[in-house]
């Protein structure tokens, strides 16, 4: 565009100097034009255009050059009637030099921001992405909003056509922070700026507070709604940040709703994000259903198993339900671009508007004085029989000559001196020809039909209006804090903020992300990745994943997870590593290959370089390492130390403790283990941790371990610590707390931290002898990842009801004569605690049809009812033979999930 713009100008010149001289001619010297002279001169008068006439708005009314030539030509047509669009578009095009289809975009992306335009027809969604319809079928006009704050010939300041045949105003009198309302987006010639919308009221507001002296704030507000963090805003100048989000509703385990869109993210982009994070493998999801209508519904069933709060976060951090948006206000001030915060600009845009209403006032002022002046003259012409003076005159000179002359006998002018006690009027001004021609012009009508008193009404109402407007020029500022109330008071109905302001907790990608891919490591040859499906399996992770390798050197180094990798040989551990981990604890001994003498360390990898190479040893040539171990809770364990046989150490086994060691830097040297030769150094027995008890979480969905508070708590796990699965088909399981580990929710009927002295309490059916029993007994066995069935073995044994309640109450009922009895029994009391595996006591010889626990609140409302209905109730108890129908399903008593 540039070379084709040069080359019209070089064009252009040699055609004007071929019509007026020669090139020798010119003071006899070649008029020789360069490229880059023209480049330099060329493209900053392109830029400068780009800058003031297309991408940037301008502070004294917030619109660029096409939204304030669409609005001046709105309201050279208003007559309170919708136009068609098309209409509009052929009016602005008398004052844009530019094509139909940049003012039809821009009057669509007015009409759409509910401001200034009132739209009918077909306008197309924000929400949703949808385009309008052509211009020919949609109608648009002004709204009253824009008719109070943006329009006043008497204030425009105006300036010819691009082709001289009209005039437009070089800026609207905006009575209003219009730039901050609506926002503003553009792209210019080495700069751009991105202004967010902001609420109406809190704008209204902040003006008042502007006015009153007070420092204010303000946050962006969208019409999609949603939430934002402001904590980076920076006033919305360059270098700030804010990150908006949709909002997203848990309507059930299966099924999340997204009601509210981030700003300037569309229905469908969102929905292809998040089709393109599930296809990546990013989150798991079963369908996506947009039910968008009047309000905006996106419905995301997941996939059985999946934890709604872990997707909630996972569509945060792999899709468009959160976008971050760098703010970068700036503006046209005297025809240069200046970078401002919203606050900046809020205090120009606000005395702005206080001087354009003193502008106002002035101009009221004239008009009342004007209107004032004439009044008195007339009342003087009239009431004294001026124009009779007029009668014999005959030439026009003659007959102002004696109008003025009549007056000035009932009249003194500024600055006249006059006797004391004159009672001549003082006029406001000096008497003007003009004054004299429209006294001539009164019809003798009015002269006839004069009503005295009336004159001195208006007279009267003229002075006391006048009074006004100097008592509201003299207190400008109340007069301006009036008119923003006003305004908020006739327009700010409706317009609420409808973004929620709030601090968002950072969301770590590779602590949500769907496990999508498999570990895989050859220590030997030294290779990780995803394909190597034929070595030995690691663990289950994400394509996103950093994995740290530790080798037998005493190296390690964090990469990327991919197809396969080469780490370095001899790989003594592997796992995936999650940055700023600070419980993850290493604990090893090593050999410095210098002195012989050996090291113990404990340390932590919070933080790396990727694919670089770390050394944990004194870096010296052989050093090796002697023991290493991963410890996810911080233990530390004690090993035992075997010398060789060599050495000159009267003790050869001796045992180490981990814990007496404390956590330090990766790069320390770690304390002196022994200065003699090692032969081996092994695991004697497993420590506590010595970072405190880690307190652990289950999803009730997805049945995960997590430490991110989600689910149900479990409790504090320290070393040793161990979790109790009760599983509804009668058995029970230890097993060690992993935070790997997942459960099946569909299995579990409760779990929790094990305690060996928890008494487990049991109501089950006996299917062989068809009674039903209730036993009490402890967790004997001391095997982990095995599951103990404490029922019977019978195919028609099940499970009616668990507790690990200490001393449990529960209502239960049967049915006796086709009628519902209920009853209630103390487990404690009924039965004493007995070995696993024993059958326990009989409830009933009968199966029952439902059971609830129940507290002593509930016990004592239950007495009460017993009372109430006494006499309603079959007289008798439970009694042996009576048939039961009893479902856990239905009845779902002691379950967790």
């Amino acid at each position: 565009m540039l070379y084709a713009i040069a080359c019209f100008r070089v064009h252009s010149q040699e055609i004007k100097m071929s019509e007026n001289t020669s090139i020798e001619e010119q003071n006899g010297q070649d008029n020789i034009i360069t490229l880059k002279g023209m480049y330099q001169d060329y493209f900053l008068d392109y830029a400068s255009y780009v800058i003031l006439e297309r991408a940037v708005p301008s502070i004294n009314d917030g619109l660029k050059p096409v939204q304030r030539r669409i609005l001046h030509a709105m309201r050279e047509m208003h007559d309170g009637r919708y136009h068609k669009v098309a209409n509009i578009i052929g009016q602005t095009m008398q004052y844009h030099p530019h094509g139909d289809a940049a003012i039809g975009d821009a009057l669509v992306n007015l009409g759409q921001k509910d401001m200034l335009i009132d739209p009918q027809g077909n306008w197309g969604d924000v929400r949703t992405g949808d385009s309008a319809a052509a211009s020919r079928y949609i109608e648009a006009r002004l709204t009253k909003l824009a008719l109070d704050i943006a329009f006043n010939p008497q204030t425009t300041e105006w300036q010819l056509t691009y082709d001289g045949r009209k005039r437009e105003p070089i800026d609207l009198p905006m009575k209003f922070p219009l730039l901050l309302a609506q926002g503003a987006d553009g792209i210019a010639v080495g700069l751009s700026t991105k202004i967010l919308p902001h609420n109406f009221v809190e704008l209204v507001k902040a003006s008042i507070k502007i006015l009153q002296g007070k420092k204010v704030k303000i946050y962006p507000d969208f019409q999609t709604g949603g939430s934002i963090d402001v904590t980076d805003y920076n006033g919305g100048k360059r270098g700030g940040r804010v990150k908006i989000r949709a909002m997203i509703d848990r309507v059930d385990k299966s099924t999340l709703a997204i009601r509210e869109m981030p700003y300037g993210v569309t229905t469908t982009s969102l929905i292809d994000s998040i089709i393109k994070a599930n296809d990546k493998g990013k989150i798991k999801i079963k369908k996506v259903s947009d039910n968008t209508a009047q309000e905006v519904e996106i419905l995301v069933e997941l996939a059985p198993g999946t934890s709604p709060d872990l997707t909630i976060d996972a569509l945060y951090a792999f899709t468009y339900c959160e976008i971050p948006a760098s703010p970068n206000a700036c503006v046209i001030i005297d025809d240069k671009p200046h970078f401002l915060t919203v606050e900046e600009i809020l205090e120009i845009s606000t005395e702005r508007t206080k001087e354009l209403l003193r502008r106002e006032l002035e101009i009221r002022k004239g008009e009342l004085l004007e209107k004032l002046h004439f009044a008195s003259l007339e009342k003087i012409f009239i009431e004294k029989r001026i124009y009779r003076d007029i009668e014999e005159c005959e030439t026009w000179e003659a007959v102002l000559e004696a109008v003025d002359k009549g007056l000035r006998k009932y009249v003194v002018t500024p600055g006249e001196t006059t006797p004391k006690g004159d009672k001549r009027l003082r006029l406001l001004r000096e008497i003007t020809e003009e004054d004299l021609v429209r006294l001539t012009e009164i019809k003798i009508k009015r002269i006839s039909k004069y009503n005295s008193f009336k004159a001195d009404e208006l007279i009267a109402r003229l002075e006391e209006e006048l009074k006004e407007v100097q008592h509201h020029l003299d207190n400008l500022v109340d007069y301006a804090i009036a008119y923003f109330e006003e305004l908020l008071a006739k327009h700010g109905k409706g317009r609420e903020r409808r973004t929620k302001i709030t601090t968002f907790d950072t969301i770590e990608a590779t602590e949500v992300v769907a496990n999508n891919a498999k570990l895989y490591v050859n220590r030997t040859e030294g290779f990780i990745g995803t394909s190597l499906k034929k070595d030995e399996f690691v663990c289950d992770c994400s394509d996103i994943d950093d994995i740290i390798v530790f080798r037998s050197d005493g190296k390690f180094l964090v990469s990327r997870i991919s197809d396969k990798v080469f780490v370095g040989k001899d790989i003594i551990h592997i796992d995936v590593w999650k940055k700023g981990d600070g419980r993850t604890t290493y604990n090893m001994a090593y050999t410095d290959g210098k002195s012989g003498r050996s090291f113990a360390k404990r340390f932590n990898v919070k933080a790396i370089t990727r694919d670089r190479e770390y050394d944990l040893t004194t870096g010296e040539k052989g050093s090796k390492v002697l023991y290493f171990s991963a410890n996810p809770n911080g233990e530390a364990e004690v090993v035992t130390v075997q010398l060789t046989q060599g050495s000159r150490a009267r003790i050869k086994l001796f045992d180490y403790d981990f814990g007496d060691l404390d956590i330090k830097g990766r790069s320390s040297k770690g304390n002196t283990l022994t200065k003699y030769p090692v032969r081996k150094v092994a695991l004697k027995e497993v420590g506590k941790s010595t970072l405190g008890a880690l307190k652990v979480w289950v999803d009730e969905v997805s049945g995960r371990l997590n430490t991110d508070e989600r689910g149900k708590f479990l409790g504090a796990f320290d070393t040793g610590d161990t979790i109790l699965v009760l599983y509804k088909e009668g058995a029970y399981e230890v097993v060690e707390m992993d935070l790997n580990k997942r459960f099946d929710p569909k299995e579990i009927l409760h779990i929790g931290k094990f305690d060996p002295n928890q008494v487990l309490n049991v109501v089950y059916f006996e299917g062989e002898r068809g009674w039903t029993m209730a036993k009490r007994f402890l967790i004997e066995t001391t095997t982990t990842g095995q599951r103990f069935p404490f029922l019977t073995e019978d195919r028609k044994t099940k499970l009616l009801y668990a507790s690990v309640e200490a001393e449990p109450k529960i209502q239960y009922s049967i049915k006796v004569n086709s009628k519902k009895v209920e009853s209630e029994l103390d487990l404690a009391s009924f039965v004493d605690v007995k070995g696993w595996r024993a059958i326990g006591n009989k409830v009933s010889d009968q199966r029952l049809t439902g059971i609830v626990e129940i507290s002593e609140g509930v016990k004592a409302e239950a007495s009460n009812k017993q009372t109430a209905k006494e006499d309603s109730k079959p007289e008798g108890k439970l009694k042996a033979g009576d048939s039961i129908d009893f479902d856990i399903e239905k009845n779902g008593q002691g379950k967790l999930f």
